[in-house]
């Protein structure tokens, strides 16, 4: 596996996170501040949610604490969590009614959000790729 270093002028953002019940919301803060701060702020509202549900996934399924790193890289925002679980979750799966759980993975989907798991030894991380210039479907971002 090659892991590359993001160019010294990539915007990103890295922050270790304890696993409670505070974490998504702290989540949520540090994220909408810091793309604010790095002049990304059209999807703000769309990256919340997807760091919202990440951040929920890793506080409800892993006992230990995760890392939320924001990468912005040629107008697409890498949103990452990793954690210490190396159950990988079925990225894929629709949930049809009457089934608990996996909303938020197809919360993530319908934002335009691409979702890729890249497992390693002791847990994983769990990237959703988001275009900071258009919403799903290809509608522009109005400034």
């Amino acid at each position: 596996m090659t892991i590359t270093a993001a160019a010294p002028d990539t915007p990103r953002h890295s922050v270790a996170l304890p696993c409670g019940l505070r974490s998504p919301a702290a989540a949520r803060r540090i994220t909408a501040r810091w793309l604010d701060a790095a002049g990304c702020g059209a999807r703000t509202a769309d990256a919340v949610t997807i760091v919202s549900e990440l951040v929920t996934n890793a506080v409800r399924h892993t006992r230990g604490p995760c890392r939320l790193t924001l990468t912005v890289r040629a107008g697409v925002l890498d949103i990452a969590v990793a954690d210490d679980s190396e159950v990988i979750p079925d990225v894929h799966r629709r949930t049809p009614g009457g089934e608990r759980g996996g909303f938020g993975l197809d919360i993530v989907r319908r934002l335009g959000g691409a979702v890729t798991v890249v497992p390693r030894l002791g847990g994983k991380t769990v990237h959703v790729a988001l275009a900071l210039g258009a919403r799903p479907g290809g509608a522009p971002v109005p400034p």
